[in-house]
């Protein structure tokens, strides 16, 4: 019996960016190695302890309510639909940077109904529907979709899910619109379905969930999940940050920081790191440049603070992608721990 067990998506993009590396794999230094792509189970070499199971979304959420995994990685329409008002289901990691989606209502585009509708506001004022004639939405996800529309003060509505594809249902006279995860907006455009403003019922990324009682009570789940969210962190923190490194002849670090401060644009950037570059001279180490560290999101660092550094004299300038962020204070180990109860760990000893 594994100690941790953590499950996620098959046969989705979610779970292919998994499985080559992307988000949760390779870039955290966590590889799931799979030597077969129908292989649906595999082990992390890093965390002896865990393994890992390609799992239906629908199933990882009742299988984390039933107590068979502790784990699992599902989108977030996923388990708000499906863990909706479930007290053992706790959001591990809310954000994890791929599967990114959106929840939107979509109306027919040639239908006679809905030539002159572009908002849900209008929607909803249009007097055909009643209690006997309600508005029919085709839908995977019903809970998400009753409190989205009670929401939008759409009274007379039914909802319709067919185990297929909902993108259909309009044509096939079924259902007169449709709520369906967005992604790039291909398949709504092939079916000749259009969005409507304020049509969106939830934003939809990877989230790391879990059980609360897998994390209480089953030996060795609480530690296996803090190792997995400090190489999230370590991770997360890092996407799309840079560092750019010029060098400098200074006679102190006074000087070489005046010149810095004073004449490069740093808003939107870490305050600069100026460090000592050594060299040997005639047997003696000597100090005659200087190093200046520059952080941030690429689009600030590209151009301006290159050829900045460059005006002020820098006699080299480096680019590295910055891969990961230590801090201190991980944050959302902190967020855990507060969500479990503090007093509930110091009775368990965790």
């Amino acid at each position: 019996m594994a100690l941790c067990r953590l499950r996620s998506r098959s046969q989705t993009p979610m779970a292919d960016q998994m499985a080559s590396g992307e988000g949760f794999g390779l870039d955290c230094e966590l590889p799931v190695p799979l030597d077969n792509p129908r292989q649906l189970f595999a082990q992390i070499p890093q965390i002896p302890n865990l393994e890992v199971y390609f799992q239906n979304t629908e199933d990882i959420v009742k299988l984390l309510l039933s107590g068979d995994l502790d784990m699992g990685i599902v989108g977030l329409d996923t388990v708000s639909e499906y863990g909706q008002g479930k007290e053992d289901l706790i959001i591990v990691h809310n954000a994890l940077g791929y599967g990114h989606c959106y929840l939107s209502l979509e109306i027919p585009k040639e239908h006679e109904d809905f030539e002159k509708i572009n908002s849900v506001m209008e929607l909803s004022q249009m007097p055909k529907w009643n209690e006997k004639e309600p508005l029919v939405v085709a839908t995977s996800f019903p809970k998400l979709g009753q409190k989205f529309m009670k929401e939008k003060g759409l009274k007379h509505v039914r909802f319709f899910s067919p185990k297929g594809a909902v993108e259909v249902a309009p044509k096939m006279g079924t259902a007169h619109v449709v709520l369906d995860l967005v992604n790039t907006g291909e398949t709504l455009r092939a079916n000749n379905l259009r969005e409507i403003d304020g049509g969106i019922a939830l934003e939809s990324q990877a989230v790391l969930v879990a059980s609360r009682k897998s994390l209480l009570y089953r030996v060795g789940a609480l530690g296996t999940t803090h190792e997995i969210l400090k190489r999230l962190e370590e991770h997360l923190k890092a996407v799309g940050q840079f560092k750019v490194t010029g060098y400098m002849s200074g006679s102190s670090f006074e000087e070489v920081a005046e010149q810095v401060f004073s004449q490069l644009t740093l808003s939107g950037l870490e305050e600069p790191a100026i460090h000592q570059v050594f060299h040997r001279r005639d047997g003696e180490m000597v100090v005659d440049s200087y190093a200046i560290d520059i952080c941030g999101p690429k689009e600030l660092l590209d151009s301006p603070v290159q050829q900045q550094l460059r005006a002020m004299g820098a006699c080299r300038v480096q680019v590295s992608q910055i891969t990961k962020i230590y801090d201190q204070v991980n944050s959302k180990w902190q967020e855990l721990r507060s969500k479990l109860g503090e007093e509930n760990l110091s009775k368990l000893g965790l």
